[in-house]
């Protein structure tokens, strides 16, 4: 039986998936299967060709267009091994990624690993890894919790992570629900089970930036998380203790990710729901910003436009 199972969910990366899988197969460390999933991807074709050459090394699953969750779920319970490799079809692996993440595992005694990834692509941010991009902070290292992941002190990279399966069968795998945000809901259920989530520092991979990406991403990421929050508050049976200590959490977390949001939906033009989001900001945290932006949207909607995508492309460029 293979130590890692590596899961690669795969919908319109055919140009990518050769290299991705190249940085599989040069990993120094050796005892891991592979498991593909087809999630009804529109360009088969191209996807099955790309993956010809290595069609004697991994385990190809086709499955009509159901989302990464239910591709991702698929994936594991074909898997055998003890520890779960994810990696998103368009990223790399550096070759001692599998050998480094395990080996933190074991000298840490901790059930969850994420590294750090090093972005690449023409829309890259210069200088930054992908923690510091998405955290404005230096790598993390140490243990994760839940109120941090809530409160966004902390954030996991799905391409760097490897966590037990037992754990990840145990909390339920990924909510097919959700189309999105998927692996988010994942990691909060996990930290909540007490599973022991650790980050390493290590720069172990790398994260492609798509044309025209770092916008979308960012809006993706806001609204992504602003699902989950809802789900954690009105869906996860948290206890009392919990919920005095965790809503708090959501609201701050809830009015930041709204005020963010509707800075990039200015940048993008979108005058009516950049405005919206800055109005939910402002009742969820009551501060002045949000106010000032809320004013700002109507009286001098364009000069905001201006300073928001200046700031994004200051922001990209340092």
């Amino acid at each position: 039986m293979p130590l890692v199972s590596v899961i690669i969910p795969a919908y319109n990366i055919a140009p990518y998936i050769g290299e991705t899988l190249s940085s599989v197969f040069a990993q120094t460390f050796t005892d891991y299967e592979v498991i593909v999933i087809n999630d009804g991807s529109p360009d088969t074709v191209e996807l099955e060709y790309a993956l010809s050459g290595f069609r004697d090394r991994i385990h190809y699953l086709k499955q009509e267009n159901l989302g990464a969750s239910a591709a991702r779920n698929a994936g594991l319970r074909t898997a055998r091994g003890e520890f779960i490799a994810f990696l998103d079809g368009d990223d790399l692996w550096l070759p001692n990624y599998l050998d480094e993440q395990i080996k933190f595992i074991r000298e840490h005694d901790c059930d969850l690993v994420c590294a750090d990834a090093l972005m690449f692509g023409e829309t890259a941010p210069r200088h930054q890894t992908y923690m510091e991009w998405l955290m404005e902070t230096a790598p993390p290292f140490g243990t994760v919790s839940f109120r941090e992941l809530i409160s966004g002190q902390r954030c996991l990279i799905t391409s760097g992570v490897i966590a037990r399966r037992k754990l990840i069968v145990e909390a339920g795998l990924f909510d097919e629900a959700l189309r999105t945000a998927q692996d988010y809901d994942l990691w909060l259920r996990l930290a909540r089970s007490r599973a022991r989530l650790m980050y390493q520092r290590t720069l172990l991979l790398r994260y492609r930036c798509h044309a025209g990406g770092l916008t979308g991403n960012l809006l993706n990421s806001f609204r992504r998380e602003l699902r989950i929050l809802d789900k954690v508050q009105h869906e996860y049976d948290l206890t009392p203790t919990e919920r005095i200590e965790i809503l708090p959490a959501i609201l701050v977390r809830r009015a930041m990710l709204e005020f963010e949001l509707g800075k990039m939906l200015i940048a993008e033009g979108d005058v009516a729901a950049a405005r919206s989001a800055f109005q939910k900001a402002y009742h969820a945290g009551r501060t002045w910003k949000p106010y000032v932006a809320t004013l700002g949207s109507q009286v001098a909607p364009r000069l905001m436009r201006v300073l928001y995508l200046w700031r994004l492309q200051t922001r990209a460029t340092e």
